[in-house]
């Protein structure tokens, strides 16, 4: 089933069960799909890779903005960002943890041959590209450098 189904069976739910945070999340979805068909002409649509990173963006866009309202004390206004990035994660493939991602960055560190830092967007290329949907580009760019550094 595509996002965009999905993402409609979860929005009829929501209006029904009068969910305002979900709705508004789900909203968020429909309007970042609808733009991303029309920037790319529209007639292919969207492949799943596209949909995942779509999703991971509005994610990042609620985590950023949570960890700003957290900073200058505003709870009331982080905890809704926090809810809507609970029903946007539905939509993502599962996430892995640092160990199963310090093991595929250990592997192509290995494959790749990289021996320090100036090897880092080498390692980060090939490690995003397999782990995408899957990881946080910030945890994977920290567990590089360190293993780059060391």
């Amino acid at each position: 089933m595509s996002l965009e189904t999905r993402v409609m069976t979860e929005m009829k739910a929501a209006m029904k069960a009068k969910d305002s945070v979900a709705l508004e999340s789900l909203r968020a979805i429909k309007s970042a799909l609808l733009l991303a068909k029309t920037e790319k002409g529209g007639a292919a649509g969207l492949s799943e890779t596209d949909e995942i990173s779509l999703v991971q963006k509005l994610v990042k866009q609620r985590r950023d903005s949570a960890e700003i309202y957290t900073q200058q004390g505003r709870q009331d206004l982080a905890d809704p960002e926090l809810a809507q990035i609970a029903v946007l994660e539905k939509f993502l493939p599962e996430q892995l943890s640092e160990a199963e991602i310090e093991a595929v960055v250990t592997s192509t560190i290995q494959k790749v041959g990289a021996e320090g830092m100036k090897d880092m967007g080498k390692v980060m290329g090939m490690v995003s590209k397999e782990l995408a949907g899957k990881a946080d580009g910030k945890t994977i760019a920290g567990i590089v450098k360190t293993q780059l550094a060391s």
